[in-house]
């Protein structure tokens, strides 16, 4: 019998856990490449304005034109890695195939979660827990950027407080992991990561079972 988990935090994280440990090379490989493409990002020019200026300009579009993909990439193999699917590591590349998706879906959560906390900071972060879903419903059920938002927004209704405490909890992982030294921040993004995949999956699961929650692609229906 399939084992049933309950959409929370803390089961998140103990489910996390335990695929973590039984995809540990597959899903310490894709955080590995996960982390050479962040590099880039952290990288400081130095010299004359002009030079920092190009370097900064430069950063500002890798950040967001190319990073996105290997990072939903990253995303699809960890839940699938949790969903038990087979995971193959050249996975994290599958978005090249859908590399407008993606790129816009990115703009428009970065753009929505931006202007939240414009507004005031608790908005911005009421907004980013509601689109946590958002790189799964792209890479995995295939919608489109403005589907796969609207998406997201109804399976997470009831779920935001969930999230964010899963996500003020993957702070403190983190920080553990820095004070690990630098090999303890990748277990760290593992164990991140598949925890919000099993979040992911938690919810989903328990929306087929009452019926409420069927992500199904938008068809836009013409009028005659």
């Amino acid at each position: 019998m399939e084992e049933v988990y309950e959409p929370g935090a803390g089961s998140a994280l103990g489910r996390g856990w335990t695929e973590m440990r039984e995809n540990f090379l597959v899903f310490l490989l894709a955080v590995l490449v996960v982390s050479v493409f962040m590099a880039p990002m952290n990288f400081n020019g130095d010299g004359d304005n002009d030079g920092s200026a190009l370097v900064s300009l430069l950063e500002t579009a890798y950040m967001f034109l190319l990073y996105p993909i290997i990072n939903y990439g990253a995303d699809l193999i960890f839940l699938r890695g949790v969903r038990g699917d087979k995971v193959e590591v050249k996975s994290i590349f599958d978005g090249f195939q859908n590399y407008v998706n993606i790129i816009l879906a990115s703009l428009l959560t970065t753009g929505l979660i931006g202007i939240g906390l414009v507004v005031f900071i608790i908005p911005g972060i009421y907004v980013a827990c509601r689109l946590a879903f958002v790189a799964y419903l792209v890479m995995d059920e295939g919608l489109d950027p403005i589907a796969a938002v609207e998406a997201s927004w109804r399976i997470t209704r009831g779920h935001a407080w969930k999230i964010f405490v899963l996500g003020f909890a993957s702070i403190f992982i983190f920080i553990l992991g820095l004070i690990l030294l630098i090999v303890g921040v990748f277990p760290a993004m593992m164990w991140i990561k598949a925890s919000f995949a099993s979040l992911y999956l938690a919810i989903t699961d328990e929306g087929s079972d009452d019926g409420s929650e069927e992500v199904e692609p938008v068809v836009l229906e013409t009028v005659e």
